[in-house]
């Protein structure tokens, strides 16, 4: 592995194989011949809503613990755009597939809570890098996503709007910021932590696949 290739790169490659499947999941290829159904769309969406509660406290760890104050300031903004999305844009879409407050207050899934507390675990426990590793897939995949499902669209309306939030422009210069840092420190990893970022960037990326197919199962807890 050449030393000089951008950790994003080598990144990226790692988990080429689990992006690939969460393309062809049924839940994605739901979304935009329109088969997907509306009872499985709401569930992702409360769902979504308790994950982005989460991911917003694992960024604004990650800023506390950046770099620079330019780092700091950019994953605080991504939190406050992250309880945003969630009060805003899902409150909407809920409201527009017919969801009730007390669906709304549904009970978190399994895999909401197992990817929720794996990534809490690991932007308190280890290093700013590490963190890193763990809340960048959420990044990076759902924009690669986006982009994919937007030149595919749906003949859904509400379909398409949930795609529209993704695919655009504006959502792909912030994940091209965290690139821009993840490459940035790259550099200065030691082995062992590197490879630390990388076993935590494929364990989420799992966790995404994983989060598609809750939803689409309509997941809850057995007992």
């Amino acid at each position: 592995m050449a030393s000089s290739e951008p950790l994003s790169a080598r990144l990226w490659a790692d988990i080429e194989h689990i992006y690939q499947a969460v393309l062809a999941h049924p839940f994605l290829t739901g979304l935009t011949d329109g088969s997907l159904p509306a009872e499985s769309f709401r569930h992702f969406i409360v769902q979504d809503a308790h994950y982005l509660r989460g991911y917003a406290r694992a960024l604004a760890v990650c800023a506390a613990k950046a770099p620079t104050e330019q780092d700091t300031v950019m994953f605080a903004e991504h939190a406050a755009g992250a309880i945003a999305a969630e009060q805003q844009m899902h409150a909407e879409l809920a409201s527009a597939l017919g969801s009730s407050s007390d669906e709304s207050a549904a009970p978190v899934a399994p895999t909401t809570r197992a990817y929720v507390s794996y990534l809490l675990a690991t932007v308190h426990g280890g290093s700013f890098a590490e963190g890193l590793g763990a809340v960048l897939p959420c990044y990076w995949i759902y924009a690669r996503v986006g982009d994919e499902l937007l030149a595919r669209s749906s003949p859904d309306p509400l379909y398409a709007r949930w795609i529209s939030m993704y695919g655009g422009e504006e959502y792909q210069s912030v994940v091209n910021a965290v690139l821009t840092l993840t490459d940035r420190i790259g550099p200065t990893l030691a082995p062992d932590e590197l490879d630390r970022v990388r076993e935590h960037f494929v364990t989420t990326s799992r966790y995404e696949w994983m989060f598609w197919d809750a939803g689409y199962r309509r997941e809850a807890w057995p007992i």
